[in-house]
């Protein structure tokens, strides 16, 4: 079976999330291929250090989507009509770009990939979610249990697929359709009955503070920075988010981090 991890990169400041990634993922031990999607927003010289440690670059046109689409899904007007109320999205967040990770549906020389988003990192192997089932993704949980039946596309299981790919193109853009949360709705949509991974897979790091019980570094796999960045200076949840963040550089410096078995649970 070929195997690839795939994250997407968009942007300069996406390129930085995707540095922390890749070391992380490469400090597990995997074997399977890393591939990193990335745009014409992005400037060779950003991409160089993830080639430097062996990930795969491919380059990802914006989907042929029709001018009807593009324009009720700019950044806002898609935030008008579906405010983040929760937290604060960056500047550097384009609603459009998140629809370019359906094209990893093309990289049909593998036989399954497991998507994770720029914005997280990697703290223990996860290779066995190779072993799940299409369309496998985590929960959106970060502030209350009832969201559990709502998932995050942050961290998802796919099978490659023209056939698939195509019809994707077909049901995104049908006539008047509009995705609130981009690709997250989109997929939800698309996969009715998606397969639950357990929430560790992708904990998203508002749950630290949240939903400081449900939060166990001995069964946390990977943690999605989602809303503010852990790059990003002097944003106003920083000093909740501490550990976190330093956990985060610790990965983009490409230092060893902790046995995460070790780290303190929030108080």
């Amino acid at each position: 079976m070929r195997y690839a991890y795939v994250t997407l990169v968009t942007n300069a400041d996406y390129a930085k999330g995707a540095l922390a990634l890749v070391h992380s993922l490469r400090n597990t031990g995997t074997g399977a291929d890393i591939v990193v999607l990335h745009t014409g927003g992005v400037e060779g010289n950003a991409l160089r250090p993830l080639e430097v440690l062996g990930a795969r670059l491919v380059e990802a046109d914006l989907l042929p989507t029709s001018t009807e689409f593009n324009e009720r899904h700019q950044r806002e007007r898609i935030h008008a009509l579906a405010p983040f109320t929760k937290g604060g999205k960056p500047a550097f967040h384009t609603p459009l770009d998140n629809f370019v990770k359906l094209r990893l549906w093309t990289l049909v020389e593998y036989d399954r990939v497991v998507f994770i988003d720029a914005d997280a990192i990697v703290i223990r192997n996860i290779d066995r979610l190779f072993t799940y089932p299409e369309f496998s993704a985590a929960p959106n949980v970060y502030e209350s249990l009832k969201d559990f039946h709502r998932l995050n596309s942050g961290v998802f299981v796919a099978a490659p697929s023209m056939d698939t790919y195509d019809a994707m193109l077909k049901a995104l853009d049908a006539p008047g359709a509009f995705w609130p949360r981009t690709d997250q709705t989109f997929l939800q949509t698309y996969f009715p009955g998606w397969h639950g991974l357990p929430v560790f897979y992708n904990m998203l790091q508002y749950v630290w503070f949240n939903l400081p019980d449900l939060w166990d570094w001995r069964s946390v796999h990977v943690v999605h920075y989602q809303y503010e960045k852990p790059w990003q200076e002097n944003h106003p949840k920083r000093e909740r988010l501490r550990p976190l963040i330093d956990l985060w550089f610790a990965c983009y410096e490409g230092r060893a981090i902790p046995d995460p078995d070790r780290l303190p649970n929030p108080s």
